[in-house]
């Protein structure tokens, strides 16, 4: 399907960062994933609106790939993140509508989680989001008289 009207810029950004060779025992911390959780939306100018919700998980079949898992619900959006203590790996998570520091937020989580090498990509969401009310009005009603005439 071809996108054929933007109204206006993308409506997030969303970041996924992976770190490879972590420090073990900063993934292994479920109190430090914790406060990570706790101080990141600060660091970055987001609004925490809860408290973050972390557990441990062990799966049955696969007991290499336990780890921690945790969220962060913030006035923007969230921030998500799982790790793999015994693989020296995260995988992290952070959309929002408001930008953000993209560099700052990326050298939060490698200092935290002293990561040896990291992977960012960085995704534009919502790229057809009407935020502008009267433009979108205007545009339907535009489809609407090419409708009738057609």
């Amino acid at each position: 399907m071809e996108r054929t009207h933007r109204f206006h810029q993308a409506f997030g950004q969303h970041l996924t960062l992976d770190g490879y060779g972590c420090s073990q025992e900063a993934l292994a911390d479920i109190l430090g994933v914790y406060r990570f959780l706790d101080r990141a939306p600060a660091e970055i100018a987001m609004t925490k609106i809860m408290e973050p919700h972390v557990v441990e998980y062990h799966p049955p079949k696969t007991p290499e790939d336990w780890g921690v898992t945790g969220f962060v619900v913030i006035a923007e959006s969230h921030i998500a993140i799982h790790t793999f203590p015994d693989k020296l790996y995260l995988s992290l998570d952070i959309f929002s509508c408001k930008p953000f520091n993209v560099r700052e937020a990326t050298q939060m989580v490698i200092d935290h989680f002293k990561v040896s090498r990291v992977e960012v990509n960085l995704l534009d969401r919502g790229l057809e989001f009407p935020r502008n009310k009267a433009m979108v009005t205007e545009y339907l009603r535009g489809k609407r008289r090419m409708s009738l005439k057609g």
